[in-house]
């Protein structure tokens, strides 16, 4: 019964890492993903019309936040900040949160206000070039209407 078991086993697992994604070239030198699920797409492929025109409401949406070119963030109390160094939810883990949740960088979350008690925060961002809103109930930081 063992061996049976350790044979299915062992063929179940052969046929999961069997199956690959190839990249072949065509005549015309365009590369071509082959997936396993026998379907494919171009790699080298040039954007559609409708993909230019969500990159140029992308741009448009930078200034959907309104920010003066001589915006400077708001200040933080030091003793609260240094509370919550050990729980990682100081202003810059909270930021690498809101960059890791809408897809940038640290570097382009802009705060805009903040309300900091220790136990409980309120931050508006701009990331994006859109508002977000973000709070912090003690080491935890969830973006407004979130429960968990």
């Amino acid at each position: 019964m063992k061996k049976l078991l350790f044979a299915l086993l062992t063929l179940v697992s052969c046929l999961g890492f069997s199956q690959n994604n190839y990249i072949v070239k065509t005549e015309d030198g365009r590369r071509v993903l082959l997936k396993a699920d026998y379907t494919w797409e171009y790699i080298d492929r040039q954007p559609t019309i409708e993909e230019e025109l969500a990159e140029a409401s992308k741009i448009s949406k930078a200034n959907a936040c309104s920010i003066s070119t001589d915006h400077e963030e708001p200040k933080i109390d030091k003793k609260i900040e240094a509370q919550l160094k050990r729980g990682r939810a100081t202003l810059y883990h909270v930021k690498k949160k809101v960059a890791k949740d809408y897809g940038c960088t640290v570097d382009d979350v802009i705060l805009l206000s903040i309300f900091e008690t220790p136990r409980v925060s309120k931050y508006t961002f701009c990331a994006n070039g859109e508002k977000v809103y973000y709070k912090r109930n003690g080491h935890k930081v969830l973006e407004k209407g979130q429960l968990f």
